[in-house]
């Protein structure tokens, strides 16, 4: 059996319950961790692999990550000899969707990887769909648990997760629904906590106006949520919080302030009433650049209900999917942003139980109100926004209950729900809102967020394209009141924002083919950035389809297109943190070309490494002296003796590649030229041959093309000579003292 998981983390966590839940016989794990932090042998090698897997009568389970896939290791073992599988486990599924090419969707291949049975499982189904244009693209509605999203390319075959018993995933075979899986008590039951944040601090600091939205509106927003996140700990009983961020540096400047915020709370609060604020609070972070074993040093801290009374851990896009935090209690969110996978993925961070457990989970929502809102602004506030994203999310796991919330009832203010109470309990707000209001809010900005506004919006974005002449409509622009130009009913419709909005739709794929058209008639923009980047993006698919990789020196050019200065910019983008970054879905689009596209050394060593991979994958004999073999301008030959002769300066994993994969080693002395002579020993010989010279000839007229023999080394006296007398100034006095005891003549 193989069993396929998209990290590390993931892989040792998965191997550890299936041998908890009784899976017998010999388990290896094709990844790059060591055997004491995998808890079983390990191997990347993929004769090794093919070794294990052979002829036997004994149950043997194999664990990989994806990433053995896209390095061809299992495909090799099979090559090898090793056997089709009886069954493939692929967990999180939803990675291995889209484009059929790139190299996680070889875990579809029964060509490459046999297997007798395909086992896909995943929370949060893709669902693609080949547009008319030939191209393919997402499909929007596509039921409960779809992710909308975009499989670029022209005419590509894409991996759908439709419910299709001729599809690469083939039919559905078992669905469970988050409402079954709480009444069944695998999940816990949830509500989602709406805290207004109407911090005066906040406020005064946006009042400030652009030029004082930087630092002074960071810091502003960061201690007001800070401080709305212990109150609501305190106010709903929560223990273990998990505190989502975007940024590193805010979810460790979030982590650091938390003590010392619940500290002034408890202090400031006195003998009065109110909520009892902690007396410990343990607060931390994570996220990917952390080692494994930091991870699980601080997920332990944090699952030890003995360290403090409130425990708060920050991630940054690091406890997504599969990692178990059974532990925690309640989630809250600092920043609701990624993908709705991400968020989804978030969501069952605190949906997680412990047999018995009991818990209810807490989805926490800031709404950091701006000066002059309230809480009937929730239709057009945009400090509403992440609530409507949270729901959407929910509504992937569970869509009857969400959709149910798009009819009028009375929601809870702090009252937790029992277990299938239904969507009245599924919602609790800091100041209740009209019944109304938050069923329009659910019907316009989370089932239809278009819906509403649609046949305003096209009128005024009519009138508006006329006498501009185009759509490129400022955010903030609102229909004036009292204008000749513009119809009555149509004042202070917020038609930047609704552009905006349509704008998003379109790129989640969820607009719809005549509702895009009709914005297309009337010159609609959908988005600058995109069209650069798609164009871009296929020119740099159209250069690596012709060198087989996409590392391309700088001055290359594909068909007039910069593809070198192109990629260059995105891999800068790719190392950015918060504004500028690259965002994740244009990261899998450059990696779904080449996974190696973006390496974390000098782009001429990976592209020098992965030539001569190619060239050895095809038969080649290792080049060792320079000028040997020279593919697309590199010295493959003068590289890999470089690497032979720099083996100390390289790092531990550049190492790791020469050895495993191309079988380059470090040179041996031997191997080694001899040092060279320093300047001082050079001169200091020549002096001498210039010596041996003088007392030879009896004077120090040596012609220029004179080679002394010295000590069985041949030495170009004459040549030296000449550059003494050229360089008569710069000698130092005790070199000219030297040469006119041989009597030199200037």
């Amino acid at each position: 059996m193989l069993v396929l998981v998209p990290s590390l983390d993931l892989l040792v966590q998965t191997a550890a319950a299936w041998r908890e839940g009784g899976r017998a016989g010999r388990s290896l794990a094709v990844c790059s961790l060591r055997p004491k932090d995998a808890g079983m042998p390990t191997t990347t090698d993929a004769a090794e692999l093919a070794r294990w897997g052979g002829p036997s009568t004994s149950r043997v389970t194999v664990f990989a990550t994806y990433a053995s896939l896209g390095l061809g290791t299992v495909e090799r073992a099979h090559l090898a000899g090793l056997p089709g599988w009886d069954l493939i486990v692929v967990d999180e599924a939803h990675r291995t969707s889209g484009r059929i090419g790139k190299p996680w969707a070889v875990a579809h291949d029964n060509t490459r990887i046999p297997a007798v049975r395909r086992l896909y499982l995943t929370a949060t189904p893709r669902v693609w769909q080949v547009g008319e244009e030939g191209g393919p693209a997402a499909a929007g509605g596509a039921g409960e648990g779809a992710e909308e999203g975009r499989a670029r390319g022209h005419g590509e075959l894409v991996a759908s997760m439709e419910d299709d018993p001729l599809g690469p995933f083939g039919a559905r075979c078992y669905t469970l629904t988050l409402s079954e899986a709480i009444d069944r008590g695998i999940c816990a039951p949830y509500r989602v906590v709406c805290v207004d944040v109407t911090d005066p601090q906040f406020r005064a600091a946006v009042l400030l106006g652009p030029g004082g939205r930087s630092d002074a509106v960071r810091g502003a927003r960061m201690a007001a949520l800070q401080t709305a996140l212990v109150k609501a700990a305190a106010q709903e009983g929560f223990r273990r919080t998990l505190v989502f961020h975007h940024l590193t540096k805010e979810a460790e400047a979030f982590a650091a302030g938390l003590p010392a915020v619940a500290e002034r709370l408890r202090t400031s609060r006195g003998s009065g009433g109110g909520p009892a604020y902690p007396r410990t609070v343990w607060a931390d972070w994570l996220s990917g650049q952390h080692s494994a074993a930091h991870r699980r040093r601080v997920l332990g801290a944090f699952a030890d209900g003995r360290v403090a009374e409130k425990a708060f851990l920050g991630s940054v896009r690091v406890l997504g999917e599969g990692v178990d935090t059974k532990e925690c209690d309640s989630v809250y969110w600092a920043d609701v942003r990624g993908s709705m996978p991400d968020l989804v993925q978030a969501v069952g961070r605190a949906l997680r139980i412990r047999p018995g457990e009991g818990k209810v989970a807490s989805l926490v929502v800031p709404v950091l109100l701006e000066p002059g809102e309230t809480p009937e602004a929730m239709l057009t506030s945009r400090a509403y926004g992440d609530l409507a994203r949270l729901l959407e999310a929910l509504r992937a796991h569970d869509s009857r209950l969400v959709e149910s919330l798009a009819q009028p009832q009375a929601p809870s203010r702090t009252a937790a729900p029992a277990a299938g109470s239904g969507a009245q309990a599924l919602l609790s707000f800091s100041t209740p809102p009209d019944p109304a209001l938050l069923a329009a809010f659910v019907r316009l900005r989370v089932l239809h967020p278009e819906h509403a506004h649609w046949r305003r919006g096209v009128e005024a974005a009519r009138i508006y394209a006329a006498s501009a002449g185009d759509l490129k409509v400022p955010f903030g622009f609102k229909v004036p009141a009292r204008d000749a130009a513009w119809p009555p009913g149509l004042a202070g419709f917020p038609l930047g924002q609704w552009i905006a909005d349509a704008r998003r739709t379109y790129r989640r794929g969820a607009l719809g083919r005549e509702r895009a058209a009709e914005l297309d008639g009337l010159g609609m923009v959908w988005s600058h950035f995109d069209v650069a980047f798609e164009e871009g993006l296929a020119a740099a698919a159209g250069w690596a389809a012709e060198h087989g990789h996409l590392l391309p020196p700088v001055d290359a050019t594909w068909r007039g297109a910069p593809v070198g200065v192109w990629v260059k910019n995105q891999r800068a983008a790719a190392r950015r943190e918060g504004p500028g970054a690259l965002s994740e879905e244009r990261r899998e689009a450059l990696e779904a070309v080449d996974p190696s596209w973006c390496p974390v050394w000098e782009i001429s060593w990976q592209r020098a490494f992965h030539l001569t991979r190619v060239h050895l994958d095809a038969g080649g004999r290792l080049p060792l002296s320079p000028g040997e073999l020279v593919v697309q301008g590199e010295d493959l030959g003068g590289w890999v003796r470089g690497q032979r002769l720099n083996w100390e300066g390289l790092s531990w994993a550049q190492r790791w590649l020469l050895e495993h994969v191309l079988g380059v080693s470090a040179a041996t002395a031997a191997q080694r030229p001899p040092p060279r002579r320093s300047h001082a020993r050079s001169w200091a010989a020549q002096l001498e041959a210039a010596r041996q010279f003088r007392d030879r000839e009896g004077h120090l007229k040596v012609p220029r093309t004179h080679v002394e023999r010295v000590g069985g080394r041949e030495l170009r006296l004459g040549s030296w000579i000449a550059n003494q007398r050229s360089r008569a100034d710069s000698l130092t006095p005790d070199r000219v003292e030297a040469l006119e005891a041989l009597d030199m003549r200037w």
